[in-house]
């Protein structure tokens, strides 16, 4: 029966069938234990082609396994090779090498030859293969007289190599006298055969030293050709050095370097014929000549060429596919192009075989009565011839066997029997090579065992594929089951797949599946088992994966790489970069989970792999890093098409380090004006290499140019060479030209020079031009040089003028520039305004008319009038402060204005003066007028003294600014009781010439609240506020006393000093304790920004009759609390001295009219300010800045 393993294998479902065939381990062969008796196998032996150096001892090696342990032996070129004989040869100690001493005498060509191993046991003879022993070689070049080579540029050129043959061929190339390796191109190129081609020659090929090498790898040797001399010599010279020898009529006319089509160098003709084994590399060569050089390209005329295995070298010369098979076979097309046309040369490709195994024969492990079979197939071009040896020895020969019967490529066995046992060799053999297979035929009767060492321990990744293996070895082939755990049943279910070589496959492992499992073997002879461990370990997972990031060369840069893994594993996290280890840099650090880059350069972009690894699984995780930065700065500038006002400017653009170019930004230099100024010329798209620039005359150019990407703007590039443009006339005249005179009798005319850029030649002057504008004189020109001014003297004064400057150089005139209007001098207007008056509208404003000054007396561009006005002073002030005159200007031809921010009841003054661009005129006569009565404001102070139980005395100052003559005061106060509302309201006339008046029979400790204000016959002023408080009442006091203090006794108790007695101290504690609350609570809602109670009340009784009117309408307004409405504070009201100071008002007027003080609009309205200060009203509730007595307080809160 044939020994081969058959388990049973639970069928499973389609769905499933494609993951059990990627899993299934499907074994050829049963490995007999060593302990068993079998016949010999080879295990190693040295190569067919054996090819040895000659300089070291030659090691032949042959090894094999068997039981007993086989005996060697070996044949020598077909015949017994009697290693006794031979004092060289020895074999090794339980082995069948040879070692040959040929280091000590002997030579390595007297072992050359054919040799065969074959190891041989009581149980057959296995063969090894026919060993072709050859010592290598590196012979030397033979020695040759090498002419120098002469030739016209643009010739072909071939330079032999023709190295000597050796054994194995050398490897080629050429190389100059110190050992630099020669350039090579698609013009030249080294072929297949070591020579050295050249399409065409060039001057730069001349040289002396053109030497080919070849190494010979097997011996570690160089040899070298001798050099070759090369000059390339252009038709000029060749013809000169003929003329030296011939007449002169005779010259070397030929010109060897024009174009030409291409011509093959190799191969020669149109077609040839390339033969190639199976498996091998096909290469392919065309090489042409040809100028300008051809270019090659590659087709299969009847069929595409293979994709992943086709490859073009030494410059699309070669054609190369690797592992090349039949299906390569046919007819390969090389075609070499140029301008000038293009050849073509046909390859005719056959690919033919060595024999290759289909299926080698596999050795047999039968129990005494069993049937079996050797089957050995194989293929090649042309197809193999098969034959079967027995022990070594062709089977037609060998000993008969009743069990064996032979077919072709099969030997079938049946009822095989211990004698049975013997080594069969399959030979399949063509004209390319052969195929030598060892197989044998073991009968024995085992009972089962189990390779695989007892309780073996597995570990695996859970969801991931676990294999248990359970070796097994018998004869006849044992039957395998699994169980899980003690008592378990035969494994067959879905999810555990049964191999025949007796491992228990789990595609998908889980947590559930940690266990112990037993594997049983059994067959007729007996039974075995053997117990394994299975552990599933959690997934290693990268939670946070590095991430794909952009930065700029010079930054820093991170990446994130968080790793979960199971904790009974030891983790080793790594980076790499681009699959290799990080560079060995202290730019590069880690730190737990994260990889630092600092100083980022163009080198460190990449792929940067996080690798998480434990002893049972790999995860990673990879990001790229892309540096970027501003472009490098473009090169190579060059300039074509150059014409008299245009030239091509192109360039090669820098890196753009990773971040496209979006512009190119042209500048130049002129470095005949301006050297070392770059100016913007042009720019043009990121796609863009050239240019063509727009050039002015006589400017000697130099262009640079700067590359721009999303990051920024590269440095310059060098500068291009220098261009000088031709000189012309002036394309263009001065700008911004004027006439204005400096004086009343000259006409300055002055200019915008144009710059040197703009001068488009030398000699750059100016043509000045000038005539009246209203005469019919002619135009007046002076040439003047390279200014920006000329004066015209003894002009008229302020008369129109034409102006025309125009530019000129050595080359002719600028185009005619268009005529300017400009003025000559202007002189001081001659005349005063006259019949000035004046209107006064109120107490702070009038109005102001004149007639116009004739346009002949400004005698110059009228600017406007000018106002001048000021307030008649006493003699004495007059003499302290000299009349303030004040000014205002009303531009253009206006002939009225306002006067604003006078003060009411007032003596004024005023004249009037006409202004052009060189200064005033005489001033008008002067012009009085007053202005009548104004509301007076508020008193200067207010302050409130000697406050007793029943009266109050108050004194004032009388107001700053009365604007009138005061009438009368009036006094309103009111009272305040404990809740803070206010009282009836009483009114008090009080004649003007007073400053101090007495409230009497006033309520005792009563807070009063007073308004102050003063009168003309104009009205109200503004009003003055305070508050005071009447004095506390002693007697009042005493209706608090104990009950033995009886009523009758209130004006002696005036009498008794109640300070001294414990019930007052107790009750001022008392007081004292609420007024520190009261004051506290006051504080904070103070703080807080609450309103002073009584504003409140205030505003809900307000007295319209005590509102001040306002100076401006004659209108009532409010009065405002200066303090944003907040509770009474101690010092936060009033000064010390309790009176109140009026300061003036914010709403002030400025002068009307332009210059110092003010400006009128053209119409006369007035856009300026008051120069004036209002007064402010006074402050609402204004509170006494003395610190309040307890009493005070008391009276206030309770």
């Amino acid at each position: 029966m044939q020994l081969k393993i058959m388990p049973k294998k639970k069928r499973l479902p389609a769905g499933r069938v494609p993951l059990i065939l990627f899993l299934c381990q499907v074994i050829s062969a049963l490995e007999v234990p060593l302990d068993l008796v079998q016949p010999p196998t080879i295990t190693q032996q040295s190569p067919k082609d054996y090819i040895i150096d000659p300089r070291e001892n030659i090691v032949i090696q042959c090894e094999a396994k068997g039981k007993p342990p086989p005996s060697f032996s070996w044949t020598q070129n077909g015949t017994h090779f009697d290693i006794d004989k031979d004092p060289l040869v020895t074999m090794k100690p339980d082995s069948g090498t040879l070692i040959i001493n040929i280091m000590s005498e002997g030579k390595a060509e007297t072992y050359e030859g054919v040799y065969q191993c074959t190891a041989r046991n009581e149980r057959g003879a296995a063969i090894s293969n026919n060993i072709v022993v050859r010592p290598s070689r590196s012979p030397l070049w033979t020695k040759e007289k090498l002419e120098p080579m002469t030739l016209q540029n643009g010739q072909p050129l071939v330079l032999p190599c023709r190295p000597p043959v050796g054994l194995p061929p050398p490897i080629i190339f050429w190389m100059d006298n110190s050992f630099q390796r020669l350039p090579q191109s698609e013009r030249v190129s080294q072929g297949l055969n070591g020579d050295l081609y050249f399409s065409n020659v060039l001057p730069e090929d001349t040289r002396e030293d053109y030497i080919c090498y070849a190494r010979f790898n097997h011996t570690q040797t160089i040899q070298q050709k001798q050099p070759i001399s090369v000059k390339v010599i252009s038709v000029d010279e060749l013809n000169d050095t003929i003329a030296a020898n011939l007449s002169d009529t005779e010259f070397y006319g030929a010109k060897s370097n024009r174009e030409r089509p291409p011509t093959f160098l190799t191969p020669e003709g149109n077609a040839s014929n390339k033969e190639e084994l199976r498996g091998n590399v096909l290469s392919l060569e065309c090489i042409a000549e040809g100028l300008p050089t051809p270019v090659i390209y590659w087709i299969k005329e009847d069929g595409t060429l293979p994709i992943n295995r086709t490859f073009y070298k030494n410059f699309q010369k070669t054609l190369q596919i690797i592992q090349v098979s039949e299906a390569d076979s046919g007819n390969y097309q090389c075609i070499a192009k140029n301008a000038l046309g293009a050849i073509h040369h046909t390859i005719s490709v056959t690919v033919k075989a060595a024999p290759y195994w289909i299926m080698a024969p596999q050795n047999l492990v039968l129990s005494p009565g069993e049937d079996g079979a050797l089957i050995c197939r194989a293929n090649g071009n042309p197809k193999p011839t098969i034959s079967w040896l027995s022990n070594g020895v062709p089977i037609e020969i060998a000993s008969d066997d009743p069990s064996r019967k032979i077919d072709g490529d099969t030997i079938i066995f049946s009822n095989v029997q211990e004698r049975s046992s013997a080594v069969y060799q399959c030979n399949a053999s063509n004209e390319y090579g052969y195929l030598l297979a060892n197989a044998f035929v073991n009968v024995l009767a085992e009972p089962p065992r189990i390779l695989t060492s007892a309780n073996a321990h597995y570990q695996v990744i859970a969801n991931r594929p676990a294999f248990l293996d359970c070796a097994f070895f018998g004869s006849p082939l044992p039957t395998i089951e699994w169980f899980k755990g003690d008592k378990g049943s035969a494994l067959h279910e879905d999810i555990y797949v049964l191999h025949e070589n007796g491992t228990l496959g789990i595609p998908v492992a889980q947590k559930e599946s940690t266990g112990t499992y037993t594997c049983v073997a059994k067959n007729k002879l007996g039974m075995a088992k053997n117990e394994v461990n299975l552990e599933v370990k959690d997934p290693t997972r990268i939670i946070k994966q590095p991430e794909y990031a952009v930065v700029q060369r010079g930054s820093t840069v991170s990446f994130e790489c968080k790793v979960k893994h199971d904790h009974t594993l030891i983790l080793t996290v790594t980076w790499l970069k681009d699959d290799h280890e990080l560079p060995s840099d202290g730019r590069f650090t880690i730190d737990k989970d994260q990889l630092v880059v600092a100083d980022v350069g163009d080198d460190d972009g990449g792929t940067y792999t996080c690798v998480a690894n434990t002893t049972l699984d790999t995860v990673s995780a990879s990001a790229v890093l892309g540096v970027v930065d501003v472009p490098d700065p473009p090169f190579d500038l060059e300039l074509t098409d150059q014409l008299d006002k245009s030239v091509q400017l192109s360039w090669t653009p820098g890196d753009d380090n990773n971040s496209p170019i979006t512009k190119f930004i042209i500048e130049y230099e002129d470095a005949m004006h301006e050297a070392g100024l770059w100016h913007y010329q042009a720019e043009v798209p990121g796609t863009q290499t050239r240019a063509q620039l727009k050039l002015s005359p006589y400017v000697n150019y130099s262009f640079r140019v700067m590359a721009e990407n999303s990051l920024g703007r590269s440095l310059p590039s060098q500068p291009s060479e220098q261009y000088l443009t031709k000189a012309a006339e002036p394309d263009k005249n001065p700008m911004t030209v004027e006439g204005l005179g400096s004086e009343p009798d000259n006409l300055v005319i002055t200019w915008k020079p144009l710059n040197g850029f703009e001068s488009n030649g030398p000699g750059l002057q100016y043509k000045v031009s000038w005539r009246q504008k209203d005469g019919d004189d002619e135009w007046t020109s002076v040439v003047v040089a390279n200014v920006s001014k000329y004066i015209v003297s003894g002009t008229p004064t302020f008369v129109p003028y034409l102006i025309k400057v125009q530019a000129l150089n050595d080359m002719g005139f600028a185009p005619e520039p268009a005529a300017v209007l400009g003025h000559s001098g202007e002189d001081l207007p001659m005349v005063a305004p006259k019949n000035v008056h004046v209107n006064v509208l109120n107490g702070t404003l009038a109005e102001v008319h004149w007639d116009p000054v004739p346009l002949k007396s400004i005698r110059g561009h009228l600017q406007g009038y000018r106002i001048y006005y000021w307030k008649a002073q006493s003699s004495s002030k007059r003499n302290r402060r000299h009349m303030e005159k004040k000014i205002l200007i009303f531009q253009g031809s206006k002939t009225h204005g306002m006067l604003p921010g006078l003060e009411p009841f007032s003596h004024y003054i005023l004249n009037v003066r006409v202004v052009n661009g060189k200064g005033e005129g005489p001033a008008s006569p002067d012009k009085d007028f007053n202005t009548p009565e104004g509301v007076p404001s508020a008193p200067s102070a207010l302050k409130i003294v000697n406050p007793t139980l029943d009266s109050l005395t108050l004194e004032w100052d009388p107001p700053r600014h009365p604007n009138g003559i005061l009438t009368e005061y009036t006094l309103k106060y009111q009272p305040i009781n404990s809740t803070h509302e206010l009282g009836p309201l009483i009114d008090l006339k009080i004649p003007a010439n007073k400053t101090r008046w007495t409230l009497k029979n006033l309520n005792f400790s009563t807070r009063y609240k007073f308004y102050f204000y003063a009168q003309t016959s104009a009205g109200s002023g503004s009003q003055i506020t305070e508050e005071a408080v009447t004095t506390v009442d002693e007697g009042k006091m005493a209706g608090i006393l104990p009950p033995d203090v009886g009523a009758g006794k209130a004006m002696a108790s005036r009498q008794v000093d109640i300070a001294t007695q414990g019930w007052f101290i107790g009750l001022m504690c008392a007081v004292a304790l609420l007024i520190l609350i009261l004051l506290i609570v006051c504080f904070i809602r103070r703080n807080k920004g609450g309103k002073y109670p009584v504003k409140e009340k205030e505003d809900a009784h307000a007295d319209p009759e005590i509102q001040p009117m306002k100076e401006d309408d004659g209108t009532f307004g409010e009065y405002s609390d200066a303090e944003d409405h907040k509770p009474l504070k101690k010092g936060s009201r009033t000064p010390s001295d309790r009176t109140v100071k009026k300061e003036d008002s914010d709403d002030s007027l400025v002068d009307y009219g332009e210059g110092v003080n003010g400006q009128f609009n053209e119409d006369g309205s007035f856009i300026g300010q008051y120069s004036g200060k209002k007064e402010k009203e006074p402050a609402e509730g204004n509170e006494s800045s003395e610190a309040p007595s307890p009493v005070n307080a008391m009276n206030s809160f309770v």
